[in-house]
């Protein structure tokens, strides 16, 4: 988890907005999906993996009054965020799987939470996760998790790589998942909402396309939707 950004992805940090749409499909829809179940009486939210600060903006839009704390261990990324989002942001440069998750009404996760390498880590961030939110509070995330079958699983690659082959090469495409496979963790959709319901949390599936999901987990025991 310590790779920058720009090195993970093969690209300028620059270029990060528009690249990433070109790497991942839906991308945007996905994060309009995450942002529109923030509730809009939030108060802080806590971006795990912050990036560019492209979610979190979209949930200050939503919720007017809150306030980001933005956390992120590439420095250089964090300077775009900043300048992204302002006064209503603190952030925080260090690994998420280390710094302090302060009290907090949401969490959310964009394409963050599959850098973590072993279920076993995953289930201790969940509980971490689980402490941090209030009663009402919910975790949020946006990721990659692909079917346990390998004939599901090979053919939503072969879908992901067919977006990826509209803007490069099929060898480009085949090289950039090989090398995303490296660091990158995914887990899938049942056991992910497995850990997520052995940390304490009722999960409810937002949107579903190939190996893509958002995932809202809400408090066991805690009231529904707000």
């Amino acid at each position: 988890m310590g790779v920058s950004v720009a090195t993970h992805l093969g690209i300028n940090l620059a270029e990060y907005d528009a690249r990433i749409r070109t790497f991942i499909p839906d991308y945007q829809e996905m994060l309009d999906v995450a942002a529109a179940a923030v509730p809009a009486s939030a108060r802080t939210i806590v971006d795990l993996g912050t990036g560019t600060g492209a979610l979190a903006a979209r949930c200050l839009r939503r919720s007017a009054r809150a306030r980001v704390v933005g956390i992120d261990a590439d420095p250089d990324i964090l300077n775009v965020a900043a300048r992204r989002l302002g006064a209503r942001a603190r952030l925080v440069s260090e690994t998420f799987m280390r710094a302090d998750v302060p009290n907090c009404d949401v969490i959310v996760a964009s394409f963050a939470l599959h850098h973590v390498r072993t279920r076993r880590a995953k289930a201790r961030l969940y509980a971490r996760l689980h402490r941090a939110l209030g009663l009402r509070g919910r975790l949020i995330t946006v990721d990659c998790h692909p079917a346990t079958s390998w004939r599901i699983a090979r053919a939503q690659r072969e879908a992901w790589l067919a977006h990826l082959r509209r803007h490069y090469s099929g060898a480009r495409a085949e090289a950039l998942l090989a090398a995303w496979a490296v660091e990158d963790t995914y887990v899938p959709l049942e056991a992910e909402i497995g850990l997520m319901n052995r940390a304490g949390f009722r999960v409810e599936v937002l949107w579903r396309k190939s190996a893509f999901a958002v995932l809202v987990a809400r408090r066991a025991g805690g009231p529904g939707r707000q």
